[in-house]
């Protein structure tokens, strides 16, 4: 089931890309079943920008994906609390790390490392949460800002599994595939950066 899962959701980001998208569950129908009770196939961790909208670029409908953003993709107990709930309690098979190319979050904390400079409010708390992301990029000669949001979903990933003993143990028992992937804001395609469970040959490596 994590495998088909995983099948779907390319299958409806190819159909967004080629532009012939099915739009599929999206009628009143299906809001009307979907009133008392959830069944999506995919829980999303994905940035707050307005351009990545997780649902049309997977060209997905109501009740298909749970879906948890903010900005940057920053991992914290409510995100995790969230990401857990998808799958212990909903029983999603796939779980999906969305970054993009050009995040503002990502580029906020790109330029903090280099000026020094704290930007304001509440705002350098995410960057305060990307920073070691941003030198571990450098470190590994990832040194734009589009490496570096592969490095921070890579990163985010790895923090996942880590922290979770929820997610890491349906990953263990091959309940759950967890899947990094990285957009592209011109094209709209996505490409693998981290995996855990699953078929491995729907790992791609990621070249800086």
């Amino acid at each position: 089931m994590p495998n088909q899962a995983w099948n779907r959701l390319l299958e409806g980001n190819r159909r967004f890309v080629e532009d012939t998208p099915h739009h599929p569950n999206q009628d009143t129908a299906r809001r009307e079943a979907l009133s008392n009770t959830q069944t999506p196939f995919v829980s999303l961790f994905g940035c707050s920008d307005s351009r990545v909208a997780a649902e049309m670029i997977f060209d997905v409908g109501l009740g298909d994906m749970f879906v948890v953003r903010n900005a940057g993709q920053v991992v914290d107990p409510v995100t995790l609390g969230s990401l857990e709930y998808g799958v212990e309690i909903l029983g999603t098979p796939l779980l999906v790390v969305l970054g993009h190319d050009s995040c503002g979050a990502v580029t906020a904390a790109y330029d903090s490392y280099d000026s020094g400079e704290t930007p304001p409010g509440f705002i350098s708390d995410v960057v305060a949460r990307i920073l070691p992301t941003v030198a571990r990029a450098r470190k590994n000669d990832r040194t734009t800002v589009n490496a570096t949001v592969a490095q921070n979903t890579m990163d985010t990933v790895e923090k996942i599994m880590q922290l979770s003993a929820i997610i890491s143990r349906a990953v263990d028992e091959g309940r759950l595939i967890i899947v990094g992937l990285t957009y592209q804001l011109h094209d709209g395609r996505t490409t693998v950066v981290a995996q855990h469970g699953g078929d491995e040959d729907a790992v791609s490596t990621y070249a800086s």
